[in-house]
């Protein structure tokens, strides 16, 4: 029996410290989480420019993304405009 890509089941190896090759069809949330623990968005300000560097994506972070339904680009696209996302933590 064939199944389409729509209906495909997917599974997920790399989540597991320790046991990278461990691959699961339902990742938890915490998992997911912690596998783009260590991404930085470093901002660089020296009047009149302002530079935007990110970490670079890995593998397994680039596949959930994928997964989730996101395009390639969306990280990128999040740095360049994180000024405007800015907002103040303290109450008014």
């Amino acid at each position: 029996m064939t199944r389409d890509a729509a209906t495909a089941v997917q599974v997920l190896a790399g989540l597991y410290a320790g046991n990278p090759k461990r691959a699961t069809q339902r990742p938890t949330s915490e998992a997911l989480l912690k596998a783009f623990k260590g991404l930085h968005l470093t901002v660089f300000r020296k009047q009149p420019h302002t530079l935007y560097h990110v970490t670079t994506l890995s593998a397994l972070q680039e596949r959930i993304m994928a997964l989730l339904g996101f395009p390639s680009a969306v990280y990128s696209i999040l740095a360049l405009h994180s000024a405007e996302l800015t907002f103040k933590m303290s109450e008014p």
